[in-house]
């Protein structure tokens, strides 16, 4: 007997839409239940939990080797709003469903400890944008994911602009201007154009182009998904990304790890697997072009975040960096390639919601925000920094933390492409990440040691428990725990090329 069978009486198909509607239906309860703060926050943690344990179930399911497939209704005429399961889906689905439990716990101490508005509100979209990341990890078709692509990018809007302060306005228009222009000029036009060559759009593994359009025209359908993909932050698509940090700090952990950009690298991965199709794009060079632009990304965006005092500015752009891994190994058309995006969704999302929710914590018990004012505040706040430090280590791939197997990866997917060059910027991209990120550990424990030739004496005695900052717990306890993620996914690495093996036939 099935989980979903214990847990809710669900049969398979049922499972695999109340996966992608629970998110929905817990949003309108919000909304009814938004005068009593207790109420709302425990229907927030509980549909978080149900929606985790439908996605389990959904896992277990697909290990049996029974074929998932949902279809409810045709959109137009020959394309129906469909849903099935597969390898991508599944990993997008636990890591945006599980770290909604954690994030979820994260919001209620930072909502809380920083009297924010709206409560409800912020509550409400949150949900319905993990309800537009299920559709999206579940979509069987191009079209179906295009429709819960741009409900995700709308449910976040009003989370951008939460504050509700001309800087918040700003960052949500750009946010909303920069995603809906590339997703409707430039994503929509690649789907129009794939239906009317391929006769489908239906998610094939293997793809569903290989002889169907002239290879001098590849070239630049692969140029319009990846660049019509803004949520995977692309130079020179990026800036909503960076502008986007106006919003809470729970917020900034919605946007980095646990559905919006982890949306476009997931949609970059599962078009190049299910509709190019990776031997098609490894037998030409239709890709080459896009990988030297994420190899640039990785490299620029890095280059930027070192400039950045504000913290919060500097992680944003170094998920810029991070999130071009994914579409470098997509573009690098390798098995091994598949397997660093994928391991990289998983690595990159513990990690960096660590980094956003440490930011966060500290904004919410000190009000600081630029890294010049943070001296120090290490030994103050012993368990955000350590934490902090696990998740910088993930991210700059410290052996065996998760970027150290990302890396290892990207490297054999180069060179098991004849891309070779493509090493070198990975290897600056790793100097850089090691230059913009372990400064915040080294000035939180020992101030700004550039400023003078020995420590200063503040920093070489014990502290008194008594002088340390008092955080509220839950903006502590989240961070921990997803830092004992990044350890714990060292453990994940196995698992996840298991599932994904059916992907890479011979590669």
């Amino acid at each position: 007997m099935m989980l979903h069978d214990l847990l809710f009486g669900l049969s398979n198909d049922q499972a695999l839409l109340a996966a992608v509607l629970l998110p929905f239906f817990g949003a309108v309860l919000l909304v009814l239940v938004g005068r009593w703060p207790n109420l709302r926050e425990t229907v927030t943690l509980l549909t978080a939990l149900c929606l985790f344990a439908l996605t389990v179930s959904i896992l277990g399911i697909h290990e049996t080797g029974e074929v998932q497939k949902l279809v409810l209704f045709d959109v137009v005429p020959g394309v129906p709003l469909a849903f099935s399961v597969e390898p991508l889906g599944i990993i997008f689905g636990l890591v945006a469903s599980g770290l909604w439990i954690i994030t979820s716990l994260y919001a209620i101490g930072y909502m809380r400890g920083n009297n924010e508005k709206h409560q409800t509100r912020f509550y409400a979209c949150f949900a319905i944008a993990l309800g537009a990341a299920m559709g999206i990890a579940y979509a069987d078709n191009l079209l179906t994911l295009f429709i819960f692509y741009e409900v995700l990018t709308l449910s976040t809007y009003p989370l951008v602009a939460h504050k509700e302060t001309d800087e918040a306005r700003r960052g949500a228009r750009i946010y909303l201007g920069i995603l809906l222009s590339t997703s409707i000029g430039l994503l929509l036009p690649a789907i129009i154009w794939t239906y009317a060559i391929a006769g489908t759009g239906d998610f094939v593994l293997g793809g569903i182009l290989d002889g169907k359009i002239d290879e001098a025209l590849l070239p630049i359908l692969v140029g319009l998904y990846m660049f019509g993909i803004g949520k995977a932050a692309l130079v020179p698509i990026h800036p909503w990304l960076p502008n986007a940090m106006v919003a809470p700090t729970p917020v900034s952990a919605l946007l980095h790890a646990v559905a919006v950009v982890k949306a476009g690298v997931f949609t970059v991965l599962k078009v190049t697997v299910y509709v190019f199709g990776v031997d098609f794009l490894a037998g030409t060079d239709a890709s080459t072009w896009v990988m030297w632009v994420a190899a640039f990304s990785i490299v620029f965006a890095g280059i930027i975040a070192m400039t950045k005092d504000n913290l919060k500015a500097r992680l944003a752009y170094s998920t810029v960096s991070q999130l071009s891994y994914v579409t470098l190994g997509a573009m690098l058309a390798s098995g091994y390639g598949i397997t660093a995006g994928a391991l990289q969704i998983m690595m990159h999302a513990t990690a960096k919601i660590t980094l956003f929710m440490c930011a966060g914590a500290i904004y919410v018990a000190t009000h600081k925000t630029e890294l010049s004012e943070m001296d120090g505040l290490g030994r103050r706040m012993p368990w955000v920094y350590g934490a902090f430090t696990v998740g910088a280590l993930a991210i700059i791939g410290i052996p065996p933390l998760g970027g150290d197997w990302v890396k290892l990866y990207l490297v054999m997917a180069a060179t098991d492409s004849g891309e070779k060059y493509v090493i070198y910027p990975l290897i600056l991209a790793s100097l850089l990440s090691i230059g913009y990120l372990l400064p915040v550990v080294a000035r939180g424990f020992f101030g700004n040691l550039g400023d003078r030739q020995e420590p200063a004496p503040q920093f070489n005695d014990a502290l008194p428990r008594e002088d340390r900052i008092k955080a509220h717990p839950l903006t502590v306890i989240a961070p921990v725990m997803t830092a004992a993620l990044c350890l714990a996914t060292i453990f994940m690495v196995e698992p996840l090329k298991h599932l994904i093996a059916p992907l890479l036939g011979g590669h």
